[in-house]
């Protein structure tokens, strides 16, 4: 009788089976958000129960100015990221100037460039022994450094405008997002009171967008505290640069950890600061807000301002070092293109393939979870599994190779004593390390691209869906994975560049041996051989380009212009 019953009336049992099916993947959820989250606790723990507690030495020496540099330092590139940001990002959406199209997209050129290899490059620009000095020195007769000032490039100044030249599209980007969303009739009752332009600015559309702003700040000062590639070259003593020199030179792990620590209470400062910056900032979407945009019409001085204030970035960040990069690696193409380069380069495809297959596996798990159990548990799951992106990649690391080490540990002594066999380091000594990091570290960027998508499926379609007798999973591969393949595409690309050029936490968890194109560029440029290092980093540039044109798209379509 129940099975006529069941037969007959599908709907009566399907919420029961559902629901019995839909707690797999919220406790697949939980378990991957545990192991997510490890490494953050890892340090944590280490921090406060170090084998060797240096955290007074470190107090009474070395982390006062560790602190020092890296406010200064963090200060500067959000100074330099929120002028380049917002002055780009309004003029090409507001303003009417020559290469406007063109702008629009190339400004986000500069992301694809590493901090470190824009470093490089221009150290190699304007160092004493490079092109420009040589050619003062012809120019104007001087014999020595003694005759002339010349600023120094290898300094915190010149790590500042560095960094910030290839982290401004992070401000560029929200801002202009958040410029295209906002309603013409502001523009339009503004123009009519007989607002400037640039009065329309700081009066009507800057205070609209601040809360998009302070998301696109807090990125860029938090990828300030993860560099190290750059730091390192000028000698600028940083927490990062301070962790390495703790663990590496030092070799204690305990006051490694408590740095780290440190480094993480900044990231928790950032984030709670960026999020009572807009707390009481609630914004709805105008009716006309799909209207077409009616550009500021000016004079052709002011055209050229606005090609002035687009043009210098991009032809610092990107134009300069790609040009320098692709002479080199052509004029040393036969040196650089050897067995060495090949391997480096299978390896990063292999890493970074890996790891962004992993991440779009666990992203897609943890948002369509979050969709079978929209609760406030699987809320604070998603956002616990997003601690990770937070994370600087030094951090990370310290968090990885803790409990991957211990386990390692714990085996080997294991099989030591019942089968008198070492099975030596099997996670904290291969790639595996690596491409656990890589996930925990950009596990946010396809588990946030995912859920944002899903959110954009009507719930109908699930119902439909299991009124047919599909389960959850089916659904999922059936209806919601084939409408998702664009984000689920553009969302690997992202993961797959960003561990191409990832350097602080391959450095520490790289296995003997075992060279990236990101070490690989650091090894050589670290040696005064730029030359040889430019195959490899222009390779990790134009990796970086295919993901800024789809962004690219994305923001365009997203509004009509006029």
């Amino acid at each position: 009788m129940t099975e006529v019953v069941t037969s007959a009336n599908p709907g009566l049992s399907q919420p029961l089976l559902a629901k019995r099916t839909s707690k797999r993947w919220m406790i697949s959820a939980l378990v991957t958000t545990a192991i997510v989250a490890l490494p953050v606790l890892s340090v944590i723990i280490l921090a406060l129960f170090p084998e060797e507690n240096i955290w007074p030495h470190l107090l009474e020496t070395t982390l006062p100015r560790y602190l020092v540099t890296t406010i200064k330092l963090m200060i500067g590139v959000g100074v330099i990221t929120l002028a380049i940001g917002l002055a780009t990002a309004w003029a090409v959406t507001m303003c009417e100037f020559p290469g406007r199209k063109f702008f629009e997209w190339a400004l986000m050129l500069p992301f694809a460039v590493p901090a470190y290899v824009i470093a490089y490059v221009y150290t190699s620009l304007l160092d004493y022994a490079g092109p420009v000095q040589i050619a003062l020195r012809d120019w104007f007769g001087w014999q020595s450094a003694a005759d002339y000032w010349f600023p120094e490039i290898r300094s915190l100044g010149g790590a500042t405008i560095m960094i910030g030249l290839v982290l401004y599209p992070y401000v560029y980007l929200l801002g202009r997002a958040a410029f295209l969303e906002q309603s013409p009739s502001l523009f339009a009752v503004s123009r009519s009171l007989g607002h400037s332009a640039l009065s329309t600015f700081f009066k009507v559309v800057l205070p609209i967008a601040r809360p998009a702003i302070a998301v696109g700040l807090s990125l860029v000062l938090m990828e300030t505290l993860n560099d190290f590639g750059t730091v390192d070259f000028f000698a600028v003593q940083t927490l990062t640069a301070g962790l390495f020199d703790t663990w590496m030179n030092l070799g204690n792990l305990g006051g490694a950890a408590q740095i780290a620590t440190t480094m993480l209470m900044f990231v928790v400062l950032l984030v709670t600061l960026e999020r009572y910056s807009r707390r009481r900032q609630q914004q709805f979407a105008a009716r006309d807000n799909r209207e077409p945009l009616h550009r500021f019409t000016m004079s052709f001085p002011r055209q050229m301002i606005c090609v002035v204030v687009c043009a210098v970035p991009l032809v610092l960040g990107f134009v300069i070092p790609g040009a320098t990069l692709g002479y080199y690696a052509w004029e040393y193409f036969d040196v650089s293109w050897n067995p060495d380069f090949l391997r480096n380069t299978m390896n990063s495809l292999f890493l970074s393939g890996s790891a962004a297959l992993t991440t779009l596996v666990i992203g897609v798990t943890l948002a369509y979870s979050r969709r079978l159990h929209n609760t406030r548990g699987m809320q604070v799951l998603m956002r616990l599994s997003s601690l990770g992106y937070a994370m600087p990649g030094a951090v990370l690391a310290v968090g990885v190779i803790v409990p991957l080490a211990g386990f390692d540990n714990w085996l080997d002594s294991l099989m030591r004593d019942y089968l008198g066999v070492s099975t030596g380091l099997l996670l904290s000594g291969s790639a595996f390390a690596l491409i656990f990091a890589y996930t925990v570290r950009f596990l946010a960027v396809s588990a946030g691209s995912v859920e944002s998508a899903l959110q954009k499926v009507t719930p109908s379609m699930d119902m439909a869906s299991r009124s047919l007798g599909h389960s959850p999973g089916k659904t999922l591969v059936k209806v919601h994975l084939p409408m998702l393949r664009g984000t689920l595409i553009t969302a690997a690309l992202v993961v797959f560049v960003d561990c191409m050029k990832e350097l602080p936490a391959t450095l520490i968890l790289r296995p003997f041996n075992y060279e990236t194109l990101a070490t690989y560029v650091y090894q050589f440029a670290s040696d005064e051989q730029l030359y040889h290092s430019a195959l490899p980093a222009l390779i990790i540039v134009l990796a970086g380009i295919i993901p800024i044109i789809l962004m690219n798209r994305s923001i365009s379509n997203s509004r009509s212009m006029a």
